[in-house]
């Protein structure tokens, strides 16, 4: 009497085949998925950046007296401080509060270590905020950049408003800077 034998499972060769399938739809995904994360990140440090300008507007008034937010790039990556004082009176270190000398005084300080691949740029190195008139001097733009060079765009007019922009439409979902 012949008995048969069924296989079971799956050969090593089935199993290579299917591992080089995965494998190549991963790699074919990275880049994508990397965009992702990377436009999640520009999203997050643009927005963050945004709402500390409308605070600094805000806490002026609330304050009244004048606050600046000062933007400084260093070795170690970028970073902005909001404080009263003169603009060079507040310096930024890797780690830690702002550092300010003379009748400055620090009220936030927010580092983005290079690490994290998002860098900050501006035309101008310190805007300041009036209470009186809740405006803004000098009006300036300021640049969240992406290692991708992907980048968005704060521009801050005389009234202290900000309005976000993308140049040349390189960030889905944000007007094109004019």
């Amino acid at each position: 009497m012949a008995t048969s034998h069924r296989q079971r499972g799956v050969t090593l060769i089935e199993a290579v085949i299917v591992v080089a399938i995965a494998a190549i739809t991963a790699s074919s995904a990275a880049p994508a998925f990397n965009r992702f994360i990377e436009k999640q990140r520009l999203d997050g440090a643009a927005a963050q950046l945004a709402a500390d300008l409308h605070f600094t507007r805000a806490e002026s008034v609330l304050r009244n007296s004048s606050l600046r937010l000062t933007v400084q790039t260093t070795p170690w990556g970028s970073c902005y401080i909001v404080h009263s004082g003169a603009a060079g009176e507040c310096a930024c270190p890797e780690s830690g509060p702002a550092q300010c000398t003379g009748d400055a005084r620090e009220v936030k300080t927010v580092q983005w270590p290079a690490a994290q691949k998002i860098a900050l740029q501006g035309n101008v190195g310190s805007i300041l905020f009036d209470p009186l008139h809740g405006t803004s001097t000098p009006t300036g733009t300021l640049k969240v950049v992406a290692a991708s060079g992907r980048a968005l765009h704060h521009v801050v007019n005389v009234m202290g408003r900000v309005r976000t922009c993308s140049p040349q439409g390189s960030v889905a979902g944000y007007a094109v800077c004019a």
